[in-house]
C-alpha cells in the first residue's frame, strides 16, 4: 500500500486495466511501448485519490500464461503506468494481476473472484463500500459474485461490451453502465459509496 492520506480511506475502487485505463488489443499488450492510456482516464484515478478512495488493479494477463510476455514485461508495462499516473498526481494502491489461461481453473481469474476478494480483505474494507469498473461482463460476474457494486465502462475491444445497452446490461444483472472511467467515477461520487469502517472483509 503506498496511500499517504493521514486519514485511512473507508472506500475502495477496484479497477481492471485493459480496456477501462488503456486501450486493449487483441495481440495482448506485451510491452511498454503498446501501452496507450485512454483519454481521462489517468486523471480520473487522480480524482478517486484525491476524494480519498484507495484503488486497486484487478486484471486478468493470460497473454503471461499463453507465453506472449513475461512477468518482466507486465513489470515494466506498469513502470510506465506508474509514472504517467505519477505525472497527473494519481497513483495505484494496489496492484494485482491472473497470469493463468483460461483453462487453469484457477480462481484469480475473473468472473472467478479471489482477486477482488484478496484487495478488499488487504484494506479491510467490505463490499458495499467497493466499486469494480470493468469492460466486460465477465468483470461484472466477478463484482455481483463478491458482493460489490459493479459498473461496465464501454472502451473496452469487443463489440459485445462496447455496444451493450443499458437495458441489455440489466438483464445480466449489471446496473450501472458508463461510457469511460472518467463517466464511471463521476457515478461513484454521486452514488456515495458507503463509506465502511467496521473493518469486516468478505
Amino acid at each position: 500500500m503506498t496511500d499517504d492520506c493521514t486519514r485511512k480511506p473507508t472506500r475502495l475502487v477496484l479497477l481492471d486495466r485493459d480496456g477501462v485505463v488503456n486501450s486493449d488489443s487483441s495481440d495482448y499488450i506485451k510491452s511498454p511501448e503498446e501501452w496507450h492510456p485512454i483519454a481521462g482516464s489517468l486523471a480520473a484515478i487522480a480524482a478517486l485519490n484525491a476524494a480519498g478512495i484507495y484503488t486497486a488493479l484487478c486484471s486478468n494477463q493470460a497473454g503471461i500464461g499463453r507465453g506472449l510476455l513475461s512477468a518482466r514485461d507486465l513489470a515494466a508495462i506498469h513502470v510506465r503506468f506508474r509514472r504517467e499516473l505519477a505525472d497527473v498526481n494519481g497513483r495505484i494502491d494496489l496492484w494485482r494481476y491472473c497470469p493463468h489461461t483460461p483453462d487453469s481453473a484457477c480462481t484469480c481469474r475473473k468472473p472467478d473472484t479471489a482477486m477482488l476478494k484478496d484487495c478488499m480483505q488487504e484494506f479491510q474494507i467490505s463490499p458495499n463500500a467497493t466499486a469494480f469498473v470493468g469492460d466486460s461482463v465477465k468483470d461484472m460476474q466477478a463484482a455481483i459474485a463478491a458482493g460489490c457494486l459493479g459498473i461496465l465502462v464501454r472502451t473496452g475491444k469487443s463489440d459485445q461490451h462496447t455496444a451493450i445497452s443499458e437495458n441489455e446490461s440489466r438483464e445480466l444483472g449489471i446496473t450501472w453502465v458508463a461510457d469511460d472511467l472518467a463517466q464511471a467515477v463521476e457515478l461513484i461520487s454521486r452514488l456515495n459509496l458507503q463509506s465502511d469502517s467496521s473493518g469486516t472483509p468478505p
